[in-house]
């Protein structure tokens, strides 16, 4: 069924976030990408590094969606650090205290960065609409 919607030429006051679906795949994509890359620079040593990559990379990918797509972006990240960036590579593991404030990192870093943009947004939405 097609829904009908007025395209409107006028001023936006605030931009729409990007499609859940769309951070969820350039997320996958760019974290695997980094962590190839990090395995093939200096191979499966310290997986800190690639957490602050990873970190930084969900805070950036954020700022363009929805808060609602946090959770699944710091949990996609967390499966492509888990999987591929700590041993042994190619299976998942849990290992308790230290997975979990991987886990609240990544998702600390997607709030963050989702957050401040909306933030950001709106305040210069208000400046444009105000004499």
């Amino acid at each position: 069924m097609l829904e009908w919607k007025p395209i409107s030429s006028g001023l936006r006051p605030v931009p729409t976030p990007a499609a859940t679906s769309i951070i969820w795949t350039v997320t996958v994509v760019t974290a695997f990408a980094l962590v190839t890359a990090f395995n093939l620079l200096d191979g499966h040593g310290d997986p800190t590094l690639d957490l602050v990559t990873l970190s930084i990379l969900v805070a950036l990918l954020s700022t363009g969606a929805r808060l609602t797509a946090a959770p699944g972006t710091a949990l996609l990240c967390w499966l492509v650090l888990n999987a591929f960036a700590t041993a042994p590579i190619g299976v998942l593991t849990w290992e308790g205290a230290y997975d979990l404030v991987r886990l609240v990192c990544l998702l600390a870093s997607a709030g963050i960065g989702t957050v401040v943009a909306r933030i950001g947004h709106a305040r210069a939405a208000y400046q444009r609409l105000t004499p």
